[in-house]
Parts: C-alpha cells; sequence; structure tokens
C-alpha cells in the first residue's frame, strides 16, 4: 500500500496535470550510485524510459518479487533487456547509495544476483537517514552483473526495488568486451654482433648494472560515470553527483548541499531543501 506524501509544490494549491506528472505525490527510494537503470532514465542517460524517468524512487511492489519493475506495468521498462543497459564498472567491493524521498520504518535490505542473495543489512526496524550507504562484496561475482536491490518496508507490506548494472573487477561501461590484450610486438634486440658499438668501454663497470625498473602501470581507466560531479557556484542541473558542501544556485538563490546524491529532474533545490539542500 502506497503514502502519500505532500511536498512544498502542493501548497500551492491545485496543479495541473502536467505539474502532477513532473512532480510525483508519491516518492519513497532508489539506489542513486553506482546509478541503477531508474537513476539512469532520471538523469537522462537512457532515453525513452516513460513515467520512471519522473519518479525513479517509486518502483514499490509486494515484499519477495525478484523483478526490476517491482511488477508495475507503467515501470516494466527497467525490466526489459533489450535496451542494453549501461554497466559501471566496479571494483570486487561496491558501496551502494539509496537516496530515501520518505524514510520508511525498516526491516532490511537485500542484494541478489541471478536470485542468489548476496548480502543483508539489518534496518533494526528504524527510520533510516535521508541517504544510506551499504558496502557489499560482489568479490565471488566478476563479470557484468545485474544487481537486484531490494528495500523492505517494516511497516508495510511493500518493497522497493533497484537493479544496477555492474561490471564488477571490469575496466569500463558497456558490454563484455574483454580487456585489450598485451602488445605483440616484441621488444627491440641488441644490435648485431657484427657491428660494434661506437666506443667499448675499456673497462668493465664498476657495479653490475642496475636492473631496469617496472614500467609504470597507466592509471586505472575510470569508466564515465552517468553523473559528473559538480563545480561550487554552477547552476543547478539534473545528472550532477553532488557530495556534500558543494553550493549551486538555482533560481536566483544559492543553496548547499546537504547530503551526497545524484540530482534528478524533480529535485530542484527549492522542492528538497530539507533533505538534500541548504539555502544561503
Amino acid at each position: 500500500m502506497r503514502r502519500s506524501i505532500a511536498y512544498p509544490l502542493v501548497a500551492l494549491g491545485a496543479v495541473g496535470s502536467t505539474l502532477a506528472v513532473a512532480s510525483p505525490a508519491l516518492a519513497h527510494g532508489y539506489v542513486s550510485a553506482p546509478p541503477s537503470r531508474q537513476a539512469l532514465c532520471a538523469a537522462g542517460a537512457v532515453p525513452d524510459c516513460g513515467q520512471i524517468q519522473f519518479e525513479p524512487q517509486s518502483v514499490e511492489g509486494p515484499k519477495g518479487l525478484k523483478s526490476c519493475d517491482g511488477g508495475l506495468a507503467q515501470f516494466s521498462v527497467l525490466s526489459d533487456e533489450s535496451r542494453d543497459w549501461p554497466a559501471k564498472a566496479v571494483g570486487s567491493k561496491v558501496t551502494f547509495t539509496w537516496v530515501m524521498t520518505a524514510r520508511h520504518r525498516t526491516s532490511d535490505w537485500e542484494y541478489f544476483i541471478g536470485g542468489t542473495k548476496v548480502a543483508t543489512v539489518d534496518g533494526n526496524d528504524a527510520q533510516p537517514d535521508a541517504v544510506v550507504t551499504h558496502d557489499v562484496d560482489l568479490s565471488a561475482f566478476p563479470g557484468r552483473r545485474t544487481v537486484l536491490a531490494v528495500w523492505n518496508i517494516a511497516d508495510t507490506a511493500n518493497a522497493f526495488y533497484s537493479c544496477i548494472d555492474l561490471r564488477v573487477g571490469g575496466d569500463g561501461d558497456g558490454g563484455d568486451t574483454p580487456p585489450t590484450s598485451e602488445p605483440t610486438t616484441p621488444p627491440a634486440t641488441e644490435p648485431p654482433a657484427t657491428e660494434p658499438p661506437t666506443t667499448a668501454p675499456t673497462t668493465p663497470p664498476a657495479d653490475p648494472p642496475a636492473t631496469s625498473s617496472p614500467a609504470t602501470e597507466p592509471p586505472a581507466t575510470t569508466a564515465p560515470t552517468a553523473d559528473p560531479p559538480a563545480a561550487d557556484g554552477t547552476p543547478w542541473a539534473p545528472g550532477v553527483a553532488y557530495r556534500a558542501g558543494d553550493e549551486v544556485t538555482y533560481q536566483g538563490k544559492t543553496y548547499r548541499c546537504r547530503q551526497a546524491h545524484s540530482s534528478i529532474r524533480s529535485w530542484e533545490p527549492s522542492i528538497y531543501t530539507a533533505a538534500l539542500w541548504l539555502p544561503l
């Protein structure tokens, strides 16, 4: 059973149908990082998602499901595997970030891969913070994987569902392209014996030549993310990874980020000042 949550826009009085679509009356929670499928839709990284782009936090269904769409026909796009969902490259241990827009008392959070439960986090029948993070070990599941994250509510019979596509131990977003193979060109050989060096050393070196140091490994390739970091003082925008302390401008006012999150349409600072933004 869903709960109706009143937001500041409601105080403006009756709103038209278009506004009602862009600013959902039902809001709960979803995984924002690594970006879940609904987060990618909300940020515009995946186009043509339908209604879910306006309310990524509303994938609510009965407890015990194993579906990305929570059994909701209007969000069936989330279970469409033909869309080639971008997969975020991660290490063997992953930090999942939930953003809660209605902080229900929580039984627990569960994480599944292919029907196998890989982690459970106890909610202690308590109200969670506005932003919750969980560190999950996925070292037993290398490669391209879809993680189903479930938030089981304590005071209703329902749960909230998020699917996150990952490349566990991977080096880039997208499909299962194997890492680039090592170069096949052989190293240069010593000059032929018939071609003596221009100046031959008259005495052997006092010390044996130092062995060559291992080649410096290039920095690990960082996969592009759907949400680029923010720069202080820039206008607020959807699809940006804001950190606590970041400052943005919106409609002529300045706001400071209170909780790290990935922004989406309908989460403007003037709306979510209580949980996410502090007006300055």
